[in-house]
């Protein structure tokens, strides 16, 4: 089986559901299957959170989960248009990954949620971007062929799956953007396959 990382940071709950909704998609492909992992929250000098891991949530993510992966899906909510400090701060932590080379060659996707529908998904998506390219991931987005694409009026871009998950956190997942996130899923996963 082709273990799919799907690796996020979520902070009110999106990110969470779209990282369920990829690894739907990946497990929809026959010789993948997915693995959620997550990442825990970071002080930013004034919080003082002890980080906990819900009861029903995936555990946190170890290098050796990349090590071992086929394919990586990467989400985080968009923060001032970059990526959440909690997931830079684990992918600043893979230099020793980088220095073997251990991502380089496998395929990757990102994913992302915003409050507003201009909040800077796209910037967001591209940062999570960079780091990967830096280990040598093949990026994989999704393509026009996907209807959804051109029918959206909320999230969705060509570089990953997106959600306009509005100021309160209220709006759920359309029916696009669900579909684009399966999408995603199956198509990491069925390049993943393809590579091995």
């Amino acid at each position: 089986m082709a273990q799919i990382l799907v690796l996020y940071y979520s902070a009110g709950g999106s990110v969470r559901r779209m990282a369920e909704l990829i690894a739907e998609g990946v497990e929809r492909v026959a010789g993948a299957q997915a693995r959620l992992r997550t990442v825990p929250r970071v002080s930013a000098g004034f919080q003082k959170e002890v980080p906990s891991i819900p009861e029903d949530g995936p555990p946190y993510c170890e290098h050796g989960d990349l090590q071992e992966c086929a394919g990586l899906a990467l989400g985080s909510p968009a923060r001032f248009g970059n990526m959440a400090a909690p997931l830079k701060a684990f992918l600043e932590s893979t230099t020793p990954l980088w220095l073997s080379g251990a991502l380089a060659g496998k395929p990757a996707c990102v994913f992302t949620s915003s409050g507003t529908m201009h909040g800077g998904q796209e910037t967001a998506l591209h940062s999570m971007m960079l780091p990967l390219l830096h280990h040598g991931m093949l990026i994989v987005g999704l393509p026009y062929t996907n209807p959804e694409l051109n029918a959206t009026r909320s999230g969705g871009t060509p570089y990953g799956a997106s959600h306009h998950a509005g100021i309160a956190n209220d709006l759920p997942i359309t029916e696009h953007e669900r579909a684009l996130c399966l999408a995603q899923g199956k198509r990491l996963a069925e390049i993943a396959l393809k590579l091995q």
